[in-house]
């Protein structure tokens, strides 16, 4: 059997269905603080996948801030208390 026929069936026995992409996508929206806080619960799977993207993107710039100013932090302390930081944060 080609490669194709059983990448085929493989597909086809892992198919995602409507209602199960209704599912995630209602779940999505639940996660999102710019849509969860609209009245209206009409919204696009389309706007929902826009708007994951955009807080995903948001939270990387936030991590990306706050891993700048903590490595400033540690820049300016002591090394026993950047140590102590240190060891705070790979609990």
């Amino acid at each position: 059997m080609s490669s194709r026929r059983s990448r085929s069936r493989q597909s086809s026995g892992s198919r995602i269905t409507d209602d199960q992409i209704y599912d995630l996508v209602s779940k999505l929206q639940q996660l999102l603080p710019e849509v969860r806080n609209r009245h209206s619960d009409k919204v696009s799977a389309a706007k929902v996948l826009q708007e994951t993207c955009n807080y995903i993107r948001s939270l990387h710039r936030e991590v990306d801030d706050i891993s700048e100013r903590l490595s400033e932090l540690l820049a300016t302390t002591d090394s026993a208390q950047a140590a102590v930081i240190r060891s705070l944060l790979m609990q």
